[in-house]
């Protein structure tokens, strides 16, 4: 690891932490564990100053090490107050197991994000003996008011903020505040509030930062959501109530306001069993009606069971004198969890810091922040390492700046036709962003008209019932107006920022914040419609199921050319584009400094789309996963009710399996119940048979390569028979095994949260002749210049069909990634053994490229499905002499793909990186 000296974080830098406090918060007086052996593996962490930091464990490295490795970068002493949390596979935020090992908990790390936050609020500041530990809490209090966690009332609000501003800018000066205050966003209604705030901080001249921090804590333990979380759940009447942790026990909120505390000295005993809590009470000898057992229903099994160990965790913490010891190993049989709280406690924490030789030892804050890390760079355990990827092929470094055009012809620029290129056209990397925001639009716009579309051929058949037209065209229609709208804005600002004669020259003109936040403020007015699109998705796949003429219309219009992915795909679009404008304004955001007059409009979009994500992520998690059993049940046969309440898909793709004609190969589909195995028909519409089907219930798993000699082969045995199988390579194996494990963990609990949105079970009666026409093709697009005038079957290029045809696998977090985060733009592509290059419009989405000869085009004249492929730069042997080009390879197959600027070549990277799970950090 890094020593701390080389890169300090900004904590670190304002407080001017000497390198000797560099320690294990788990094991007082240590340096970090020495690393286990194996492949190290790379882990990004979120610290509360929101810079990221990388932190390389071995493969085999428990939770504890990532942990102690993040609090000696920050040399923390009282880290055992902190945690590290995420988004595990079923998009729920959970706590790193500081000893389980760090990859089983984490599924994909090179996607994973794990946040350095505050875990354990204690009630009192004042035990809190560091002034580092304390300006953490205070960076957690600053966040938690600005995501609307710390509700509370205007005065306290203001006041709060005065002290953030006090430690940030020091005493009061009017123009400077008011300019601060303007750049900076701490709480949702900060405008109302600025004459109080302003106020406030008058008084506190003389305050430094560290007393700063200490009001700050001071008033916000005062709060009655100080470090609450909620955890949503319901009593025995159905009423919605929320849950939460503190010190002092169990807490029930009704809304923000609570209404009910259960100390943990009348606690007898926390347990839950399945979406069930419960609350088991000591008894009171004052009240002989006195209820028992309280009982609260939460949303699934993984609900109560993050709640449950959270609750476990606070109790051992604040009430403890010593962490608990593990409990011996039973000799037959297993009962309950053996989760245990892991870790220091309180006491254990205080004791250790007041006998400490680094007790009271003087820090200096600094008002310099460290620089950011930029483009092409990655913080790795405090230090900057380039990454080879963003580089042009001559590995030159190409200035950020910097922004060829494409043409069909390249040519060698001079350093005054630089100077000329530099005047005439936009080049800052604020424009290239906004510049994604207007291709992406684009693209979007023509998704939306595949509804509208629909609507119009399909909703004027009688077939269709008045209430599933009305629902569709009341709820789409809105949303495609708007977003014609918002185009329209888009590129009038474009327009003007890309004016010939002025481009070089600063104006209003150059910005997109102020764009973007009053066309998401008209969006959040739409929220209503947009949750009103999952339930027309669901109404017409009901309808379907009875109708078999509008089944037959469906199925007619999703062959059509303009129907470029499955119809229900466009249904999720406008959830799925909320994440991209928060992708978008993310990166803006990281771009512009505090000062910058787009940084304050940005930042408050930013936090609008951010609430409308939160509120509506959830039914995208759902929905995603229903669409999927719908588009699978067009790939099989032989299976009937493939969406019933409560199965989730996690995984499909090819396995070999042993017979006794040896290795054959076969798709396999899993399930959060099931294991499917299938072989692939015959018939016109070349669908996969199912021929047989494994409960997950009850089923191990054992590698098996030396009892088989087979490489990368492992043993299903099932309750009624077993099965060995082998896949293509190591990793392969490896993410097989994994998903299986975890569904086997989950089969008990396959009708949990997937109910609510599955609500009726929608039978497969469909012969393979009436399932839509999928023609198998591999649709590689062969390494001819006439490629793109060879029209391809449509869905021939279905995932199921590539994942045959490539040998290979995807998960359904790959097909989130793939949904969520989409490009558009002009690329120039050329061919392996061809000399010049061609323009164009080029959509990437649900692991395919579409190529369009513009962005008017109705739809695309050829893709290219990107599963199996590998993405890389040119080596010097192949001659590509120019800037900003990647390779896509598989095989014989070949590709060249230039891009019109730095930026634009590290989204195309990275993006393809990202979903071909190979990601690099640019």
């Amino acid at each position: 690891m890094v020593e701390p000296e080389e890169r300090p974080s900004v904590a670190g830098q304002r407080l001017g932490a000497p390198e000797s406090m560099g320690i294990s918060t788990l094991e007082p007086g240590q340096r970090p564990p020495t690393m286990p052996p194996g492949r190290q593996v790379s882990i990004r962490v979120q610290m509360l100053d929101d810079t990221q930091e990388v932190f390389e464990v071995s493969q085999r490295a428990p939770g504890k090490v990532l942990f102690d490795l993040v609090c000696a970068h920050l040399n923390l002493i009282e880290g055992d107050y902190f945690g590290l949390e995420f988004q595990d596979q079923r998009k729920m935020t959970v706590w790193l197991d500081l000893l389980k090992p760090t990859l089983k908990q984490i599924r994909r790390p090179k996607n994973t994000i794990l946040r350095f936050v505050v875990k354990f609020f204690p009630p009192d500041h004042s035990q809190l003996l560091e002034e580092l530990t304390r300006y953490l809490f205070a960076l957690q209090i600053k966040h938690d008011l600005a995501c609307g966690r710390l509700t509370c009332n205007e005065s306290s609000a203001a006041l709060l903020v005065s002290h953030i501003v006090q430690s940030e800018i020091g005493d009061f000066d009017e123009v400077q505040c008011k300019q601060h205050l303007l750049n900076n966003k701490y709480i949702p209604e900060q405008d109302a509030l600025m004459d109080k705030i302003i106020e406030y901080h008058r008084k506190h001249v003389g305050q430094t930062p560290a007393e700063s921090d200490y009001q700050l804590l001071e008033i916000a333990r005062r709060l009655e959501m100080y470090g609450v979380r909620l955890y949503p759940a319901k009593d025995r009447e159905g009423t919605k109530l929320s849950l939460a942790v503190a010190h002092s026990g169990v807490l029930v909120f009704q809304g923000h306001t609570k209404i009910n505390a259960f100390n943990w000295s009348k606690v007898r005993k926390l347990s839950f069993k399945r979406k069930r809590f419960l609350i088991k009470l000591r008894p009171d000898l004052n009240q002989s009606n006195c209820q028992d057992t309280l009982e609260f229903m939460m949303g699934s099994r993984d609900c109560c069971k993050v709640f449950w160990k959270i609750c476990v965790e606070y109790h051992a913490f604040f009430r403890l004198f010593e962490e608990p010891k593990p409990k011996p190993k039973p000799v037959l049989f297993t009962r309950g969890s053996s989760f245990r709280f892991s870790g220091r406690t309180q006491r254990q924490v205080i004791d250790y810091v007041k006998d400490s030789e680094f007790k009271k030892v003087p820090f200096e804050r600094s008002p310099q922040h460290s620089e950011s890390p930029s483009a092409g760079q990655v913080m790795v355990n405090g230090q900057k390492q380039s990454l080879s990827l963003g580089q042009s092929p001559d590995r030159r470094q190409p200035s950020p700046l910097t922004s060829p055009l494409l043409t069909d012809a390249g040519f060698v620029r001079t350093d005054d036709e630089d100077e000329v290129r530099r005047k005439r056209f936009p080049t800052d990397k604020a424009y290239f962003i906004a510049k994604e925001l207007l291709t992406t639009e684009r693209t979007y716009l023509k998704d939306l008209e595949v509804i509208t579309s629909f609507q119009k051929s399909v909703g004027k058949d009688e077939a269709m019932p008045d209430s599933l037209r009305n629902l569709i065209f009341a709820n789409f229609e809105p949303v495609y107006k708007f977003h014609e709208t918002f185009l329209n804005d888009v590129e009038q600002r474009l327009a003007q920022w890309e004016g010939r004669s002025n481009a070089h020259i600063k104006g209003d003109y150059q910005r997109v914040g102020d764009v973007m936040l009053k066309n998401i403020q008209g969006l959040k007015l739409l929220t209503a419609h947009l949750q009103k699109h999952s339930e027309a998705l669901l109404e017409l796949e009901r309808t379907c199921r009875s109708s078999r003429r509008l089944e037959g219309l469906c199925r007619d219009f999703e062959l059509q050319k303009v129907c470029y992915l499955p119809l229900n795909i466009f249904f999720l679009r406008p959830l799925h584009r909320l994440m991209h404008y928060k992708q978008i304004l993310e990166r803006l955001c990281k771009h512009y400094p505090p000062t910058h007059d787009d940084f304050r409009d940005s930042r408050a979009a930013l936090a609008d789309i951010s609430e409308m994500v939160v509120q509506l992520h959830g039914t995208l998690i759902k929905m995603e996963n229903f669409q999927k059993l719908l588009e699978l049940k067009k790939d099989l046969t032989g299976v009937d009710d493939l969406a019933i309440p409560g199965r989730e898909f996690i995984r499909l793709g090819c396995l070999s399996k042993l017979s006794g004609k040896g290795l054959q190969q076969r798709m396999f589909f899993l399930f959060n119940d099931v294991l499917m195995y299938t072989s692939r028909g015959m018939t016109a519409s070349n669908q996969f048979k199912v021929n047989g089907q494994l409960p997950m219930y009850g089923m191990t798993i054992r590698e098996s390569e030396d009892e088989w000699g087979v490489p990368h082969s492992f043993t299903l045995f099932g309750q009624r028979q077993s099965v060995v199988v082998a896949a293509s390579s190591e990793s392969e194996m490896e993410k097989w095994v994994e998903d299986i494990k975890m569904a086997i963990e989950l089969a008990d609990k396959c009708n949990g949260s997937s109910a609510e949105i599955l609500s009726s079970s929608f039978t497969d009666s469909k012969s393979p002749e009436e399932s839509s026409a999928d023609q198998e093709s591999e649709d590689d697009l062969s390494a001819s210049r006439t490629s793109l005038e060879r029209q391809t079957p449509h869905r021939g290029n279905t995932t199921v069909h590539v994942c045959w045809h490539r040998n290979t696998s995807v998960s359904m977090v790959d097909f989130s990634v793939a949904l969520e985060n989409q490009l558009s733009g002009n690329l120039l592509r050329k061919f392996k053994n061809s000399n010049g290059w061609q323009k164009l419009w080029v959509v990437f989405t649900n692991f395919s490229l579409f190529f369009y000869k513009t962005h008017q085009d109705e739809f695309p004249l050829a893709s290219l499905p990107l599963l199996g492929y590998s993405i890389t730069v040119p080596s010097e042997s192949e001659n590509i002499h120019k800037d900003y080009v990647f390779k896509l390879h598989f095989k014989s197959h070949v590709y060249y793909f230039r891009s019109e600027s730095e930026y634009s070549f590290e989204r195309y990277s990275t993006n393809t990186n990202l979903i071909l799970n190979k990601m690099v950090y640019l």
